[in-house]
């Protein structure tokens, strides 16, 4: 059995902790509001709590080995529906070249999604070629967190195959922040 736990001082100086297998929580007031994050109220308003999900974490992982994929793009992802509108999405920027998009399972307060046109299944298998589209895709991921208000910091994160978690076989790189990262990732 996973066992996470995290410690963190909220409130003050007050120590609470995590444990996500029961979601125990020593501040009722807590809520659950995304996958790795709680959400509490104080006198100074609203309170991020970074912590852990096992469960969710294990059925990325689980989602990653299961994936059709050994790299090569053969069929329409969810995500290249949603370059071909053939699915909705909550986009944020939009050009010629990229995608951002607001994702339908944010494991932050801000979590969102850069994803090329292109169909490049995973980041091993861009070329030479897609340099320059590489560097745009990091410069759309830069300019939407501007423009979603995260000044204070945000991590980018490029899952690359079923040993990197990942589950869908359309190259994306998620742009997380609103809270405090924990280190290491992963």
């Amino acid at each position: 059995m996973v066992f996470c736990r995290m410690m963190s001082l909220l409130q003050g100086y007050r120590l609470l902790s995590f444990t996500c297998r029961k979601h125990i929580l020593s501040n009722p007031k807590v809520k659950l509001s995304f996958a790795n994050s709680a959400k509490f109220s104080t006198g100074f308003g609203k309170r991020w709590l970074s912590t852990t999900n096992c469960r969710a974490m294990a059925s990325e992982v689980e989602k990653a080995q299961a994936a059709k994929g050994g790299g090569e793009y053969t069929e329409d992802t969810i995500f290249s529906k949603i370059v071909d509108k053939k699915i909705p999405a909550n986009i944020i920027f939009e050009d010629d070249l990229a995608l951002a998009f607001h994702d339908v399972g944010p494991q932050a307060p801000t979590h969102f999604l850069v994803i090329p046109k292109k169909r490049i299944s995973m980041l091993s298998k861009a070329t030479d070629e897609d340099s320059n589209l590489l560097g745009h895709l990091l410069t759309v991921a830069r300019k939407t967190a501007d423009q979603l208000g995260l000044a204070e910091g945000y991590r980018v994160v490029i899952n690359n195959g079923a040993n990197g978690a990942q589950s869908v076989y359309h190259l994306h790189i998620h742009v997380l922040g609103g809270r405090q990262m924990g280190w290491p990732p992963g």
